[in-house]
């Protein structure tokens, strides 16, 4: 029998098909690969960064042309640090700092607020008026802070200065514990460790901000600006996405509890509370409220010269989600 050889030609031709195809193949994962881009946000697990969690659960359900990776540190300054260096595209930060950042160089925009009000003043329970605080230690997370703001409008209001009272600078968690032992008498500071101290029974609610500081400004939502200019469809994606989970963290279903959960390692009790504090509607940063943050900021001697609004701010992300 005859043995069939199969033309050298042919064998060249499939060979050629066979890696043409592969290529293809590689092209077309890449290509897909490249459709979604990952978006890393730094944050600090508290309650003002809710939607951001939620944003991150409803991506993982139904995955979008985007995905979000939280970076979580322990410290403001390692997230300012982060920043700097690009390792993050963007934070969910005291907004005071990022100021501050801007004002050094740093080209970030704020293009969404992180929550409104939430900020309580917490003080052991035998105190009962700003008064009895005088001679008394009073903590604050940073000088930078909203929660330092309305610890000055308070004592301002009370006819009461910074010299009246010992102010420190104490890491949030240990707060509650701090109050609980009677090292310090009062603080302000990110929910949910000021309902950890009045869920216990530890301590109480002295004033809200709503009392002190109507449509006070506190967390805010950052991005690099050369990130914006760079992925302007990602990042007003990214953006919407936002916007909608703040409608979602806003209802506080058991769904919504249920999320914060996953990054707040919180007693239920303490995160319902914190929650009934806490608004996450209209989180555009508007110019009035800017302005009255920067005029605080310099009456403080905190910042010399914030950031423009203009120059800081940018809504067109926001404006243009539905």
């Amino acid at each position: 029998m005859k043995e069939k050889f199969i033309p050298i030609t042919f064998i060249l031709i499939l060979a050629l098909l066979i890696l043409n195809l592969a290529g293809c193949k590689s092209t077309y994962e890449t290509n897909t690969q490249a459709e979604t881009k990952t978006i890393k946000i730094a944050y600090i697990p508290i309650t003002h960064a809710v939607p951001l969690y939620i944003e991150n659960e409803l991506l993982k359900q139904n995955p979008q042309d985007i995905k979000l990776e939280l970076v979580k540190f322990s410290s403001w300054p390692e997230v300012i640090e982060a920043l700097n260096a690009g390792k993050v595209d963007g934070a969910s930060i005291l907004i005071q700092l990022a100021m501050k950042a801007r004002e050094q160089g740093i080209d970030l925009k704020a293009v969404a607020l992180g929550h409104r009000d939430g900020n309580v003043v917490v003080t052991s329970k035998d105190i009962s008026s700003v008064a009895q605080l005088k001679g008394k230690t009073f903590a604050i997370p940073h000088r930078l802070s909203t929660h330092n703001i309305l610890l000055y409008i308070m004592l301002k209001n009370n006819g009461l200065s910074y010299n009246d009272i010992n102010v420190i600078e104490l890491s949030p968690p240990e707060m509650p514990a701090a109050l609980s032992e009677g090292r310090i008498y009062g603080y302000s500071v990110a929910e949910p460790f000021g309902a950890v101290s009045v869920a216990n029974g530890k301590g109480k609610v002295l004033f809200d901000s709503q009392n002190l500081w109507g449509n006070s400004v506190c967390c805010a939502l950052v991005l690099r600006n050369d990130f914006i200019q760079n992925n302007r469809s990602i990042a007003e994606k990214f953006v919407q996405e936002y916007v909608n989970a703040a409608h979602k963290a806003d209802s506080k279903d058991r769904a919504t509890l249920d999320i914060l959960t996953k990054y707040l390692r919180t007693d239920s009790r303490v995160l319902e509370l914190s929650l009934k504090w806490i608004s996450y509607k209209n989180l555009k940063l508007e110019e009035k409220d800017y302005n009255d943050l920067s005029k605080y900021l310099v009456e403080m001697r905190l910042i010399e010269n914030p950031p423009r609004y203009s120059d800081f701010v940018d809504n067109t992300l926001i404006d243009n989600a539905k």
